[in-house]
Parts: C-alpha cells; structure tokens; sequence
C-alpha cells in the first residue's frame, strides 16, 4: 500500500533508520544544494588553475635560469675578447686589496 502524498511529507521529516540520501530540506541547511556536481567541477577547475600557474612558474624559473646562463656565457666571450687583445682579465679585488 503506497503513501498518500500527506503521509509522505509527514514521514519526511523523520530521519529512517540506514537512509542513504539527505532530503532536500538536510541538503540546504548542510549547503548542498544545486548539483554537487557542479560543485566537483568547480574544484577540479580550480586544480586545473592551480597546475597551470604551477607551471607557469616552472616555465619562468626556467626562463630565468636560461637568462642566467646567456649571462654567464657573455661574461666568458668577454673574458676570451680581453684575453685575446693582451690586456689582463679584470678580476674583482680581493678582500686586501680593497681595504
């Protein structure tokens, strides 16, 4: 014998024993409403953001580290330029000299 609807909303509101599902009233107040799909979608967006600024990051350090060694190799070339003409590798002045 199935429930009238009267009967059905007068047992809603009495949790039954091993029920797996929130009714909807439960779902709103725990703020589950709207799909919690959409909600899984927006998290895994975020993820997505947060891996792609991750690598982002990775590309600039490599960047900057690709700036560092074009650097360190224009300060070879220098150093084999002066070489070449004779004149003395400027160095820095050692810790002596400088005081």
């Amino acid at each position: 014998m199935s429930a009238t609807p009267r009967q059905r909303v007068a047992t809603a509101a009495t949790p039954r024993r091993g029920r797996r599902h929130d009714d909807a009233a439960t779902a709103a107040r725990r703020g589950r409403h709207g799909s919690e799909r959409e909600r899984e979608r927006e998290r895994e967006r975020e993820r997505e953001r947060e891996r792609e600024r991750e690598r982002e990051r990775e590309r600039e350090r490599e960047r900057e580290r690709e700036r560092e060694r074009e650097r360190e190799r224009e300060r070879e070339r220098e150093r084999e330029r002066l070489e070449e003409r004779g004149g003395s590798v400027r160095r820095r002045p050692t810790r002596n000299e400088q005081l």
